[in-house]
């Protein structure tokens, strides 16, 4: 998934962003619940390879998402198998309006089109 003109083996972690809107009546709980993220959730993602993770949040409840990982569909799969991920997921779907799905299944990466180091 490396951007085209990006060469891998100079830099072998893909940098990762993606958005999400959270509902702006609840864009505060949204920021205390990260605020005090569970252990054993943060240990899945470091185990299943999220570096570097960060979240955003706008007034407006817009959720800019940015990681590192080697393999981000591998570092997906691996969340997706964890089970503090699906206990974590159903305590987030309230805030969003995603037609059912969880906001994991959401995070579609944007178009990487310029990188400085």
């Amino acid at each position: 998934m490396c951007p085209p003109g990006l060469d891998r083996e100079e830099d072998p972690l893909q940098r990762i962003c993606f958005m999400m809107r959270v509902r702006p009546d609840r864009a505060e709980e949204y920021r205390r619940r990260h605020a005090d993220v569970w252990p054993e959730m943060r240990a899945a993602l470091q185990a299943a390879g999220w570096h570097n993770y960060s979240l955003f949040l706008a007034g407006d409840g817009t959720v800019v998402g940015y990681l590192e990982c080697e393999d981000f569909d591998a570092a997906r799969s691996a969340m997706e198998a964890a089970e503090v991920n699906a206990r974590w997921q159903t305590e987030m779907v309230p805030l969003f309006d995603l037609d059912g799905r969880r906001p994991d299944e959401a995070m579609v990466p944007l178009e990487e089109i310029f990188h400085l180091d």
